[in-house]
């Protein structure tokens, strides 16, 4: 026996052959565009992501060993993916990455939403949930709000496809309506937004007793796979990949090194809730239905930072970056980098929309290689800074993502933090969260924490070194106080037309 099991990432489409270990035996990628057709803009073609997804699944077909269990689903989260009455795109989806909706998100800090919806379920809205975008939408294009039935997220997209069912997982629809304590839409938060309108469109709500639909004829034609085969609406990767690397219980903590750097820590649903004093940040994501969440920190910039600096020194790409990096010493001859370079500024663990790339301490003594590792410090610092504010009491933080190959990095995330770094030893961690979903879903393990006991293998990968990571304290203070004084700036050069 065998399953599959889909990632479909924000740049990544991935379709992975797992064994009944739950080793990987075959993996098929192909790469997705995001267009951005007006500054902030982060949008994909829904149809082209469908197809990607046939591509992977038809690709790994010939590896398969023996009869498909199940097709477990995971993809990138929030966003807005919106369909007709008969289950066909009515424009591009808009991406979690979006930022055509930071004047209202404003407008609804300026009123105290943000914190009373914050204080409610523990995630801060930023502009690429659904709530901002649609009411963007209704704002700005109403004709394409008429035509719409549902407002699904890319893995309700393509399990839509799949099963001919609009739903929704629990992890997806925690932000930005979702009851933690009841796992329902929660009809205050929905009122708080001023979004009773939109109620018609938001999908049912499916947990893991219900995450299970089957293929339909047309799809299993589409596929190469057999028609009632179960389908998995696994949770979305940011949960995917926390239960890929075995974070399922309270107290265990990761960190994905993709194109969000997303720190999560596992707590108990009594947790749920934020205290009345905690600054508002991230997400709360429910991650089973028996009452465990995450707290998330998905920061809008990651390893993209890598590829842009890469390509501004003329590198290949970014293991080049790092290993330029490691040229230069811990400090990076002075310099410290601010790396937000998101067009849409940032949401974790601060929301910002203004916010925008620093470089401090620059000067004509510092070459190529101090600016590459102050690159690569920089993110570290975000780690850091994410840890910080999600108040990791683990002794060990796991790592994921394509960034957790790098030696350098993981050395450097933990002398930063202070923790040992663990690394996975699956190469698609998003997609064996998936898999591990699909086991439950499907009655082959009785629950997240006992799947990942059975299939979960890690390594460690870096010490911290207590020298360094006494250096990288002060850094890190450092750091923060400079983006204090940067933020004064950005909000100068917005107000100045800085954003175009």
């Amino acid at each position: 026996m065998s399953a599959l099991a889909v990632d479909v990432g924000t740049s990544m489409i991935k379709t992975v052959v797992f064994d009944d270990t739950g080793t990987e035996v075959a993996v098929a990628r192909q790469a997705t565009e995001v267009r951005r057709p007006r500054p902030g803009w982060a949008e994909q073609d829904m149809t082209a992501v469908w197809e990607a997804v046939v591509d992977t699944v038809r690709q790994v077909l010939p590896t398969v060993p023996g009869p498909v269990r199940f097709l477990a689903l995971t993809a990138q989260g929030d966003g807005c993916w919106l369909v007709d009455d008969r289950g066909e795109p009515t424009g591009p989806a808009v991406l979690w990455s979006d930022g055509r909706a930071a004047g209202i998100v404003e407008r609804w800090r300026g009123t105290g939403v943000l914190e009373r919806a914050f204080r409610h379920n523990g995630s801060l809205t930023f502009p690429g949930l659904p709530n901002a975008i649609l009411t963007w939408l209704a704002e700005h294009d109403p004709d394409r709000l008429a035509r719409s039935r549902a407002a699904l997220y890319c893995g309700g997209w393509v399990f839509l496809r799949c099963t001919g069912e609009r739903a929704v997982d629990e992890s997806d629809a925690s932000a930005p309506f979702l009851d933690l304590g009841t796992r329902r839409y929660a009809p205050e938060l929905v009122e708080a937004f001023g979004m009773e309108w939109a109620r018609p469109l938001l999908p049912e709500v499916r947990g893991d007793d219900r995450r299970a639909g089957t293929l339909t004829a047309a799809a299993a034609a589409r596929l190469g796979l057999p028609a009632g085969l179960p389908v998995v609406l696994a949770p979305y990767d940011v949960a995917a990949t926390a239960i890929g690397v075995g974070a399922t219980s309270p107290g265990q903590a990761c960190t994905i090194l993709g194109t969000t750097l997303c720190t999560e820590v596992v707590r108990n649903g009594s947790a749920a809730r934020p205290a009345g004093t905690e600054e508002p940040s991230g997400l709360t994501v429910a991650l089973d239905s028996a009452g465990t969440v995450l707290r998330a920190f998905p920061t809008l910039a990651g390893t993209e930072v890598l590829g842009w600096a890469a390509r501004l020194l003329g590198l290949a790409g970014p293991r080049d970056l790092v290993e330029l990096a490691g040229r230069s010493g811990p400090g990076a001859g002075g310099l410290v980098f601010l790396p937000y370079l998101s067009p849409a500024g940032e949401r974790a663990p601060f929301l910002d929309g203004d916010a925008r790339g620093t470089v401090w301490g620059l000067s004509l003594e510092h070459g190529p290689a101090d600016i590459a590792r102050a690159v690569l410090e920089g993110l570290s610092y975000v780690i850091a800074d994410c840890v910080a504010v999600a108040g990791v009491g683990a002794g060990e933080l796991r790592v994921c993502g394509g960034g957790a190959s790098s030696p350098l990095w993981c050395q450097l995330i933990a002398d930063v933090t202070g923790l040992p770094v663990v690394r996975s030893a699956d190469t698609e961690v998003g997609a064996k969260g998936a898999f591990l979903s699909g086991m439950v879903a499907t009655g082959a393990a009785p629950d997240l924490a006992t799947a990942a006991a059975r299939h979960v293998r890690v390594r460690t990968a870096a010490e911290p070194a207590p020298e360094q990571a006494r250096r990288y304290a002060a850094g890190f203070a450092d750091f923060r106080d400079l983006r204090a004084v940067a933020r004064r700036g950005w909000a100068r050069w917005a107000g100045q037309g800085g954003k175009g």
